[in-house]
């Protein structure tokens, strides 16, 4: 396998230069390079959220039992999906390291090898959820009245997943070699064209007013079932043209030998070493969302819709912080790589700062707003004022569920991914599933509520406790080759 010395290219751009130098960074300057690099992925975000918002009050336009049917199936959506996540994070973790370390070629190396593994897994987990899509509703205890909409939500998303495998793949190789830019506008894209195509299919041919002018606009009319369809061609256009800037960074200047694209064990011995732990919590987590979707269910359609676009309002307020994760674990991995302990523990706790400050305000303003909120996610009455309540609850929460986002990005970044999640484990399962099972009988949606605030804050400290402890500074996997 062709490998490099330590170098830093001619024209390597983004955060490497930087860290590969080994220049005195002054604390300004490391907090201004975190600012850079999280806005473009904290936009994405929020735009991503914003088009959300507007998916979600299309199909609440249709009424309760289409929010509910989606709501019912978006904990095994999000488990999905998540898995494809994890897959890359064993990629994108040894890429950032290398970029780190100067060694371009050896993260080129890995881009191929993650791309082959990004196919196959992608493939996979498409059939697997075709294949459960006809039973999953069932299973989760769903009303017979939207138990067809969600399964048919459910395959079409399924379909798609091959397309969302790739889009995280190329993604996360921009985002772990420094370009925050194209992903983020390139995410922003997708959320716009999904808005289109969701209001090219999921509503009939009506007449709208333009300009004091009807006009009639074309519509196919497929409810539930165009909103799955709008996401996943969002997501293949999306992926294609994600896929395109990545091979363009990665690729143009590297010699493509068969040797590249053989899977090689030991890039893959260190994704799975990473990617393993990640897939884990993933699978945690959203267990625990299939098992609180399981309580949720027997309390009725309007607890259902409520809990569903409740998720929906909340995520304008965390999505920033998975934005600034998401710039940690580039600059703690790239500094991992460049043997600057002292800059990666530095940019970790500088990027709580500023994820705990940046929702705590969006926390205040989800109290206050809520109400404007569900008013323009659903025409329901009743699911409004539950969902304003519940809502309010989670509220409190915020800054400590900052604290673990924005941890959980640092830690993986230097490839500490085993202990984040135990603690989820901990967390989600001994606190917020054994809580919400004890209180949703008793005082119904509120108590659930309640339960995941605890849980978020109990989570928080704990993942605060892991970064101060600093036995994650250990990992580097640019030497194992």
């Amino acid at each position: 396998m062709k490998t490099s010395e330590r170098q830093k290219p001619a024209g390597q751009k983004g955060t490497s230069i930087q860290i590969t130098s080994m220049q005195k960074l002054t604390r300004k300057q490391q907090a201004i390079l975190v600012v850079r690099l999280s806005i473009p992925a904290i936009l994405a975000e929020i735009s991503s959220i914003i088009m959300q918002y507007i998916d979600a009050a299309m199909v609440g336009s249709l009424g309760a039992d289409a929010s509910a049917a989606i709501g019912l199936v978006a904990s095994s959506s999000w488990l999905l999906g998540g898995l494809c996540v994890s897959a890359v994070t064993g990629f994108s973790v040894q890429a950032a390291q290398f970029f780190g370390a100067g060694k371009t070629d050896r993260a080129r190396e890995v881009f191929c090898q993650s791309l082959v593994m990004a196919i196959v897994f992608g493939v996979l987990l498409s059939v697997t959820g075709i294949l459960v899509s006809p039973h999953l509703p069932v299973w989760l205890g769903g009303e017979a009245a939207i138990c067809e909409k969600a399964s048919r939500y459910f395959w079409i998303f399924s379909c798609a997943l091959p397309a969302t495998q790739l889009r995280q793949l190329a993604g996360g190789m921009l985002q772990c070699s420094g370009d925050m830019k194209t992903p983020g506008m390139l995410n922003i894209a997708m959320c716009i064209l999904n808005v289109a195509f969701n209001f090219l299919l999921i509503f009939p041919t009506r007449e709208i007013g333009i300009f004091g002018t009807r006009v009639t606009w074309f519509g196919a009319g497929l409810g539930v079932a165009g909103a799955a369809l709008g996401t996943a061609l969002s997501e293949v256009v999306t992926a294609l043209l994600m896929l395109a800037g990545a091979c363009m960074r990665f690729l143009p200047s590297f010699d493509i030998h068969k040797e590249a694209w053989r899977p090689d064990p030991i890039y893959y011995r260190n994704a799975a070493y990473i990617s393993v732990p990640v897939a884990l919590e993933h699978i945690v987590l959203c267990g625990a969302q299939v098992a609180l979707t399981h309580i949720i269910a027997p309390l009725g359609t309007v607890a259902i819709a409520a809990n569903a676009l409740a998720v929906t309002a909340e995520s304008l307020c965390y999505m920033p912080g998975y934005g600034i994760g998401s710039a940690a674990t580039t600059l703690v991995g790239q500094s991992i790589g460049a043997g600057r302990h002292d800059l990666a523990k530095s940019y970790a706790w500088l990027s709580v700062m500023l994820g705990v400050g940046l929702m705590t305000v969006t926390g205040v303003l989800m109290f206050l707003f809520s109400p404007v909120l569900f008013c323009m996610l659903t025409p329901d009455t009743s699911v409004q004022a539950l969902g304003v309540q519940v809502l309010r609850i989670e509220a409190f929460a915020e800054p400590l569920f900052a604290a673990s986002i924005v941890v959980a990005g640092a830690l993986r970044g230097a490839g500490d991914t085993r202990v984040p999640g135990i603690l989820n484990l901990i967390s989600m399962w001994g606190v917020r599933i054994t809580a919400a099972s004890l209180l949703a009988p008793v005082t119904g949606l509120y108590g659930v509520w309640l339960a995941m605030c605890g849980e978020l804050c109990v989570r928080g400290m704990l993942f605060l406790f892991r970064l101060k402890r600093g036995k994650w500074l250990q990992q580097n996997f640019c030497g194992k080759k």
